[in-house]
């Protein structure tokens, strides 16, 4: 009788061991379950172009189908459902037209092999996809809308369209855009600044104009200039300092409070721009010019009072603007490619209140003085530059933007 009851308790634990083991492909019953809930609802919104293999999935339950999709269903998650290759010849197409655009993609490695060790050790389908989940809460948010929309007859396909779209400009996002952090909203036209999530501070910008565009990408806030002194880019002095200059001589330098010189340094030789031929440098044309236009600190100068300054490839930072009537217009693409600030001594005060070593009174006197100085940043703060045309607020409001550059059009969805 005792061995009937031994025998029948190890059949028992081979017969439990069968079925919540794993499979040949390294599947246990509960990883299944859990992944086939979560393609149900499509949790993540990654599907995408994967729902005839989902279908043999479902009805199979095939393990090496189910280990297929699910590789697939990660790098959706990862890096999005835009189709890539089409948007990158759509941008190469406008760049042959003249038109300045960038748009950043953070593009992550999905590797299969990860993927099966983890499944046949035993890791939940949850961790597994752990680290492709954007850490963003506007991915949740905008997710949320998704599925309340869906369900009323009254929002058009368009609408529907918009928000799947922004969802999946979310995935292509830095995947932890950090603790503190300035979000730029191009097609908005705003500049949020966030800490611990919770919104410090909100007011509007002034973007790249169409052919100009504020280009899409994420840096980290450096330095502050006080009082800068503008450097005028190569490419704006031959398209309109060089011609103004040339009709308005010495005396259009002296309105603006320019000088030429052979750097960007104002201690450095001043020109005598009536000595140089500035026919080499025409404005339809693109290259290097030798002589240098600086506008010197003043109350003239054409980035304000204030520069924010990210180092970067585009040569773009955030900086005050003399065209304080801008902000009063909804919409605001009036820019060279930086991002014009309609609040710059909020912004001052707070990050070297916050972010600095100096108090506000020691920066208000630099200000006062009219004098370049450089604010140091101590502690980390990035500065995130996106591009979404439908965007969730903190009061959980959906909000809907023209797509001022085009991307809405020039994006298409892989499924």
């Amino acid at each position: 009788m005792k061995l009937k009851i031994v025998l029948a308790g190890l059949s028992a634990v081979v017969l439990s061991g069968c079925m919540n083991g794993p499979d040949s492909q390294g599947w246990r019953s509960s990883q299944k379950d859990a992944f086939l809930k979560i393609l149900e609802t499509d949790k993540y919104m990654s599907l995408c172009n994967q729902k005839p293999l989902y279908a043999e999935v479902k009805s199979s339950q095939n393990s090496v189908l189910m280990t297929q999709l699910l590789v697939k269903y990660a790098n959706n998650l990862a890096n999005g459902c835009i189709d890539i290759a089409s948007f990158k010849a759509s941008q190469k197409a406008k760049k042959s037209k003249e038109i300045e655009t960038h748009y950043g993609m953070v593009i992550q490695k999905v590797n299969r092999a990860n993927i099966e060790a983890k499944l046949k050790a035993g890791v939940t389908i949850e961790e597994i996809l752990k680290p492709y989940v954007p850490q963003v809460s506007e991915f949740d948010a905008l997710i949320e809308h998704y599925h309340a929309l869906a369900q009323d007859q009254n929002v058009s396909q368009r609408v529907l369209r918009k928000v799947r779209l922004n969802i999946e400009r979310v995935k292509l996002l830095p995947q932890n855009l950090g603790t503190n952090y300035l979000l730029v909203n191009i097609p908005e036209m705003k500049v949020r600044l966030f800490e611990h999530g919770e919104k410090k501070i909100e007011f509007r910008t002034v973007v790249g104009k169409p052919n100009l565009q504020t280009p899409v990408f994420s840096a980290r806030l450096q330095y502050v200039m006080v009082n800068p002194q503008w450097n005028v880019p190569d490419s704006i002095a031959r398209k309109s300092i060089i011609p103004r200059y040339l009709r308005g001589g010495e005396g259009y330098l002296a309105a603006k409070g320019m000088e030429i010189h052979r750097s960007y340094d104002l201690s450095s030789p001043k020109v005598n721009g009536a000595n140089v031929d500035w026919s080499k440098y025409p404005k339809d044309k693109k290259g290097y010019v030798p002589y240098k236009f600086i506008q010197k600190p003043s109350l003239k100068n054409g980035l304000g009072r204030v520069k924010f300054m990210f180092p970067n490839h585009f040569a773009v930072y955030m900086h005050d603007t003399q065209a304080k009537s801008l902000f009063k217009r909804q919409s605001r693409c009036y820019s060279h490619g930086c991002i014009r600030l309609e609040k710059p001594v909020t912004l001052l005060h707070y990050v070297t209140k916050h972010y600095s070593n100096e108090t506000i009174e020691s920066i208000t006197k630099r200000y006062n003085s009219r004098k370049s100085y450089m604010l140091r940043i101590r502690k980390p703060l990035l500065v995130h530059v996106v591009y979404l045309t439908a965007y969730v607020d903190t009061d959980g409001k959906l909000r809907l933007f023209n797509d001022v550059y085009g991307f809405d059009k020039s994006q298409k969805l892989t499924f």
